[in-house]
């Protein structure tokens, strides 16, 4: 079995990569978090025992993936860099045996949903019990978002992220932040943060500030007429921010009558923008489009 570097040690990384002719790829967004503390404290957020089941995004060379195995976690990685997942499936090859570890090649956006459909398959359940990863910023909205309006709802997520990214998924109504994003993430879960990480935490070090997010699964979930309905409809309505709710939803209904029926029976102001609107009012009139318009 691989012997894993000191994951402390940035120099220990640093010569484990030049002895196994790795290097750290830009492209995948790949810096790993070399404070123990800050990694105990988001694992601890996730709440793992002997029962749970957890998918972890970009494992690198394993420094969270330890962490969660040695708390008795069954565990699914998925790792897009070749030379990264032949060190990790060596390093928890035992895990391997006792089936507490396997590890999914290639890009996640690609992969999650066949993960997925073996995991109902082997476990019966709809889905693993967490989903945590340090996300590149090219993939962490769309990922995100992604498992969202496919409905999936993980008990506990954790996901270290830009800074301003994290500040999207809490953003309130009349923020600057306040996005689409926002909307898909409050709808789904409860959101906190956990620890703010300056780029000294990381190695390489990355020339911005990072955040660990907790995101709970809502209790009582505001449900809605139709789930695709709602998530294409506050797309369309933050597709063109300038302009009002009223212009955005012509375009999406491509009628301006019925985006007026639609404001109206909702009682929303046509001239307001969608950066104000609350989460209960976009569920409101997309149960309007989806009742009274879509299907008729």
């Amino acid at each position: 079995m691989l012997k894993h570097p000191d994951y402390n040690s940035s120099s220990e990384i640093k010569t484990f990569l030049e002895n196994k002719g790795l290097a750290m790829q830009k492209k995948f967004g790949q810096n790993f978090l070399i404070n123990e503390n800050a990694r105990k404290k988001i694992i601890d957020s996730l709440d793992v025992n002997d029962s749970t089941t957890v998918w972890e995004v970009g494992p690198g060379l394993g420094c969270m993936t330890e962490e969660i195995l040695s708390r008795g976690a069954n565990l699914t990685c998925f790792e897009i860099d070749k030379g990264f997942a032949s060190c990790v499936k060596q390093f928890f090859e035992d895990y391997s045996v006792k089936e507490k570890f396997s590890l999914v090649e290639g890009d996640v956006l690609k992969t999650w949903k066949k993960e997925l459909k073996a995991f109902n398959e082997r476990t019966g359940k709809s889905n693993p019990d967490r989903f945590f990863g340090n996300l590149p910023y090219n993939i962490a909205a769309t990922l995100i978002a992604d498992t969202i309006e496919a409905g999936i709802r993980f008990d506990k997520c954790v996901f270290t992220v830009q800074k301003e990214v994290a500040k999207r998924m809490n953003a309130l109504p009349g923020s600057d932040d306040y996005s689409s994003f926002s909307v898909l993430c409050s709808w789904a879960y409860d959101i906190t943060n956990i620890v703010d990480l300056s780029g000294a935490n990381f190695w390489p070090k990355p020339n911005v500030d990072s955040r660990a997010v907790l995101f709970t699964k809502k209790e009582n979930f505001p449900s809605c007429e139709n789930v695709q309905v709602f998530c294409k409809m506050q797309r369309a309505l933050f597709s063109s921010r300038r302009k009002t709710v009223k212009n955005n939803l012509n375009n999406y209904l491509s009628s301006s009558e019925k985006a007026d029926y639609a404001l109206d029976k909702a009682k929303i102001d046509p001239k307001l923008r969608a950066e104000v609107l609350t989460l209960e009012q976009m569920l409101n009139l997309s149960d309007v489009i989806s009742k009274d318009i879509l299907n008729k």
